[in-house]
């Protein structure tokens, strides 16, 4: 989400961009799941900006990210507007995929499971972490959402990760709703004209006259 950083950047608008704990170039452990460990991350963010006198219009995540803000908006109510870009809405779905097939057994059986990812580095799933994720429901947590705090979702059409459905059920629970469906782009929006249409849809509504 580099390119979104800078099309605010071009705009005029300042942006932090940050790894969660134990993710890409932030210190500490990384744990699956993790969700509200998470939402304390950008709580802490949000706490050093408001201490510097400056004003937070809206935050936004993708993919686990975008859980991530919509779960820290329905904990803490400090925040007018979030983008949340192809969020899970289901998220009993989608583990079997970054897991294997019987990953379940395998980590009641054993009480964890360590897994690969992307770039050959392992990491341990264990048990009281996949309870975290089978068990978090994003239903409840938008119901608690704020009906002064907007929130967009961001979706490809072709997202085969996170399928379009997700984001129409956030359409419905979520009070103070807009759905963007960016057409052809699969969950990453690898190309450069999908990144420029995500990044079109972003900024039309941070600058909505609303905020």
């Amino acid at each position: 989400m580099v390119n979104l950083a800078m099309a605010l950047e071009n705009e005029g608008i300042s942006a932090f961009r940050f790894d969660f704990a134990g993710n890409g170039e932030s210190e500490g452990s990384f744990g699956y799941s993790n969700y509200y460990r998470e939402v304390e991350d950008i709580r802490a963010v949000v706490e050093y900006f408001s201490a510097a006198n400056r004003t937070i219009k809206a935050i936004l995540g993708h993919s686990k990210g975008g859980n991530v803000v919509l779960l820290y908006a329905s904990k803490y109510h400090d925040i007018g507007a979030v983008i949340n870009v192809s969020g899970r809405y289901d998220l009993t779905k989608g583990m079997e995929e970054r897991l294997g097939t019987g990953f379940r057994e395998t980590i009641w059986k054993n009480g964890f499971m360590d897994v690969k990812n992307g770039t050959g580095e392992i990491y341990r799933v264990t048990k009281e972490s996949m309870m975290d994720r089978l068990n978090m429901n994003m239903h409840e947590a938008c119901l608690t959402i704020d009906e002064n705090c907007r929130v967009l979702t961001i979706h490809g059409s072709s997202d085969k990760i996170v399928h379009i459905e997700d984001a129409r059920e956030f359409e419905k629970v979520i009070a103070n709703h807009r759905l963007q469906i960016i057409r052809g782009a699969g969950h990453g929006y690898t190309s450069r004209h999908l990144q420029r249409k995500l990044a079109s849809a972003m900024l039309n509504f941070i600058k909505d006259d609303q905020l």
